[in-house]
């Protein structure tokens, strides 16, 4: 888009507030209710376009089913037609001013670990709704000034249990059965969530089925199979502020079989929070992380 629209589905555009690689993100007001939004906008202008149209349609169909405080809003979805077929789409979601994870890190362990509770709880919310995130890393959890959470992007949910056409998820977060199209289900996001806390704690990502595109470790440019990928090293040799208990939730998260991982998102929830109390408790002022690779 060119030049910044005075409006659009019927909303004022004040601003442009971020852009994805197929979406346009938009601060907005109803001019009724005088309400200010965000209005996500996907246009398609190739068949290849519709797959990010079905992915807003995915997103609308799932957050409008959750109620969460950290979960984004998901108020509705507008269709753009011409000739009876759809050419865009406008999703109006809650205004969050937050900052991505990856680009607003935790300055201590504890401050890392009320977050990772603050994500786990939105999580469990979905897993009790029917749903599965299916793309938790940390570009898909906005911080705000006041260290509240919101989890974004909705593109990818699914029904638990789905079975999905296409390899879907994040290489370097996506766990080995969704590499492999197998079922999706609550402990797909929990691997996915220890994959997110390993890196936000250590900024490398873990060894998975599918690794990223650009690690030059890696000699297959495909899903490997459970028996070709090294468990990552724990945590806590890794840095040795960082808490056993933390490391070994995390080590147990990303276990390869499904049925090793904990046993539910709340499960994982309420142990963040026991170990954050434990934290809390031992000093008064949270153990700040010292390696400077981590840029604590």
């Amino acid at each position: 888009m060119s030049s910044l629209p005075t409006q659009l589905a019927g909303y004022r555009i004040l601003a442009q507030v971020g852009e994805g690689a197929a979406s346009q993100l938009f601060a907005v007001q109803d001019p009724k209710t005088k309400q200010v939004w965000a209005l996500k906008l996907v246009e398609k202008h190739t068949d290849r376009d519709q797959r990010f149209i079905d992915q807003v349609q995915v997103e609308y169909d799932v957050g409008s089913k959750l109620d969460h405080p950290n979960l984004r809003g998901v108020q509705r979805v507008i269709k753009d037609r011409k000739m009876f077929k759809v050419c865009a789409i406008n999703l109006i979601l809650e205004l969050v001013d937050g900052t991505p994870l990856d680009q607003r890190l935790p300055a201590s362990q504890i401050h890392a670990v009320r977050i990772f509770q603050q994500i786990a709880k939105a999580m469990s919310h979905m897993h009790g709704r029917g749903f599965v995130h299916a793309d938790m890393k940390p570009s898909n959890v906005l911080i705000t000034e006041d260290d509240t959470v919101k989890v974004i992007d909705l593109g990818q949910a699914c029904r638990i249990g789905t079975v999905k056409k296409r390899i879907q998820g994040t290489p370097g977060y996506m766990a080995p059965e969704q590499a492999h199209r197998q079922a999706i289900t609550p402990a797909t996001d929990i691997y996915n969530f220890g994959a997110t806390m390993y890196w936000v704690l250590l900024r490398e990502v873990i060894p998975t089925a599918m690794p990223p595109k650009d690690d030059t470790n890696s000699l297959y440019s495909g899903a490997l199979d459970a028996d070709m990928v090294a468990p990552p090293v724990p945590p806590a040799e890794k840095n040795p502020k960082i808490h056993q208990l933390l490391s070994k939730q995390i080590m147990h998260c990303v276990k390869l079989d499904p049925s090793e991982r904990p046993e539910s998102m709340e499960v994982v929830a309420n142990r963040l929070e026991l170990i954050g109390d434990m934290l809390e408790s031992q000093s008064d002022e949270a153990p700040k992380f010292v390696d400077d690779e981590t840029n604590f």
